[in-house]
């Protein structure tokens, strides 16, 4: 069976960013995913088509791709004083280089990194760790199955590997 819309492949892979091993999913944990739900980023989903049990992998991913290109406008300066509690600076929580759970105007979660902090304001990257990077990905196919009509209608998968309900 090949990796198509609506299969559910279990994959391994090694994810290399410029050179650093950033991510690996091996055979005692592959990744599984309902393929064609939009679960994944495009690029890997496009390489992975086709794919059968037992073909390896090894292909990279664009920016564009991948988690888009870093957008300035991503990166805000907020007051200092929004990361206050009880009217004191959360500075075990808020440091340079630290990822902060926040929620935009309409209550969405987002996270932010933390890039700067003075006297004043916190500066903070909302752009996904990986936009604007080439993604490689290297690996190989465990398995291939059908989905299960509940986990098209839910759009993941469920069971071993995937969601329980």
């Amino acid at each position: 069976m090949k990796i198509s819309k609506h299969t559910v492949p279990s994959v391994t892979y090694t994810l290399i960013v410029a050179g650093e091993v950033i991510e690996v999913a091996d055979q005692t944990q592959p990744l599984v995913y309902l393929h064609g739900a939009d679960g994944m980023i495009i690029g890997f989903e496009s390489a992975l088509e086709g794919l059968t049990i037992g073909d390896k992998f090894d292909f990279k991913v664009t920016p564009e791709q991948g988690y888009g290109e870093c957008h300035p406008d991503m990166m805000v300066s907020l007051p200092k004083e929004n990361f206050c509690i009880d009217g004191v600076f959360a500075e075990e929580m808020v440091f340079e280089g630290a990822v902060i759970p926040m929620q935009d105007q309409n209550g969405h979660p987002m996270r932010g990194t933390v890039m700067q902090v003075n006297e004043e304001a916190v500066k903070i990257d909302f752009n996904h760790p990986l936009a604007g990077k080439e993604l490689h990905f290297a690996g190989e196919v465990l398995t291939v199955r059908m989905a299960e009509k509940e986990e098209i209608a839910h759009g993941h998968v469920h069971g071993e590997g995937g969601h329980h309900h």
